[in-house]
C-alpha cells in the first residue's frame, strides 16, 4: 500500500495511451505551468478600466432623456 502511494506521489501525470519519455512529460508540464501562471495576468489586463484621462467615452455626448423636467438637467 505504501509503495502505491509513493509511486502516485512521485508521478502525478499518467500516460494513458502511447509511450512518453520523461523529457516529453517534463516539457508538457513546463508548458502547462507557464500557461497557468500567465492566465491571471492576462485576465487582469483585459478587465482593467482605463484611466479617466485615456477613456475616450468621456468625450461622447450623453443621451437626451425626454420627459417632464428634462430641460432642467440640460442646464446643469
Amino acid at each position: 500500500m505504501s509503495e502505491l502511494s509513493e509511486v502516485s506521489a512521485a508521478s502525478p501525470v499518467e500516460v494513458v495511451r502511447g509511450t512518453a519519455e520523461p523529457e516529453e512529460v517534463a516539457a508538457l508540464v513546463a508548458v502547462l505551468v507557464a500557461r497557468s501562471a500567465a492566465a491571471p495576468a492576462a485576465a487582469a489586463e483585459r478587465h482593467a478600466r482605463p484611466s479617466g484621462w485615456s477613456d475616450r467615452s468621456r468625450a461622447l455626448r450623453r443621451p437626451l432623456h425626454p420627459g417632464p423636467g428634462a430641460w432642467q438637467s440640460a442646464l446643469r
